[in-house]
C-alpha cells in the first residue's frame, strides 16, 4: 500500500516515513503544496497524510483542488490546529479524518487502518494460498497460523507472488513492478534472487509443503506442491 506524506518539517517527515516503512508501507514524501499536488495528481496513492501549513499552496488548497478533480484517495489531515472551526474547515474541504499534533504513532496506525478499510470495501483485503495468509490492511503475514516477520521489500515481493498465484513471474516483471527499476545499466537478477532466497526461507523452511517454486530459466511461481 502506498502512502504520500505531505509535511514540510524534515524531522517530522523523516520520523513518519521511517515509522510507516517499519510497518511495511511504501512511502513517498512531498515537502511543499505544489509537490504534493503534482505527485497526488500523477501517481496512485492509497492514502495521503496531509499537513495544513505548507510552503506555497496550503494543505487545504491542495485537498480542495484534488477533490474537484475527482481524486478519491483517503486523506488524513495532520495539524497542530485543534479548534472545532479548523476541523470543520478541513472536513468540508474533503478530508476523511483529522489528527492533531502531537499524536501517538499507534493512534496514527489505527486511523490509517480504519481509512483503508473504509476506502477498500470493494477490493480484496486478504490474499491466501494454502495455509499462507496475508492481510493487506494490517500488513501481517502468517503461515499455518504462525506470524512471519518480513521486511518491507519481502512483503511487496510476496504480495506480488500471491497476486499472481499459479502464474510464472519473471525477474523482469519483478524488476519492473516491485523494484520499479527499468532503466538500470545492469539487471537486478542477483538482487532479486537473494531476496527470493530469504523470502523462501521464511515462508517454506519449516513446512512440509513448499509454496515458492523456481522455474529454471524463466522465473518464479507461487503454488502448492512441486512443479
Amino acid at each position: 500500500m502506498r502512502i504520500l506524506i505531505v509535511e514540510d518539517e524534515a524531522k517530522v517527515a523523516r520520523a513518519l516515513q521511517e515509522g510507516l516503512e517499519g510497518e511495511h508501507y511504501e512511502v513517498a514524501v512531498a515537502r511543499t503544496g505544489e509537490e504534493a499536488f503534482f505527485r497526488a495528481s500523477s501517481e496512485v496513492f492509497d492514502l495521503i497524510l496531509l499537513d495544513v501549513m505548507l510552503p506555497g499552496r496550503s494543505g487545504l488548497e491542495v485537498l480542495a483542488t484534488l477533490r474537484k478533480r475527482g481524486s478519491a484517495a483517503p486523506v488524513l489531515i495532520l495539524t497542530a490546529r485543534d479548534s472545532i472551526e479548523d476541523r470543520v474547515v478541513g472536513l468540508d474541504a474533503g478530508a476523511d479524518d483529522y489528527l492533531v499534533k502531537p499524536f501517538a504513532f499507534p493512534e496514527l496506525l489505527a486511523r490509517i487502518r480504519a481509512l483503508v478499510r473504509r476506502g477498500r470495501t470493494d477490493q480484496v483485503l486478504r490474499l491466501k494460498a494454502a495455509d499462507l495468509d496475508m492481510d493487506l490492511v494490517t500488513r501481517k503475514v502468517a503461515r499455518g497460523g504462525r506470524p512471519l516477520d518480513l521486511t518491507g521489500r519481502e512483503f511487496e515481493l510476496l504480495e506480488y507472488l500471491l497476486r499472481h498465484h499459479g502464474q510464472v513471474v519473471s525477474r523482469e516483471m519483478l524488476a519492473r513492478d516491485v523494484w520499479r527499476e527499468t532503466a538500470r545499466a545492469t539487471p537486478l537478477d542477483n538482487v532479486i534472487d537473494v531476496h527470493i532466497a530469504r523470502l523462501r526461507k521464511k515462508v517454506d523452511a519449516d513446512f512440509a509443503t513448499r509454496l515458492i517454486q523456481t522455474v529454471r530459466g524463466v522465473g518464479f511461481l507461487l503454488k502448492e506442491g512441486n512443479l
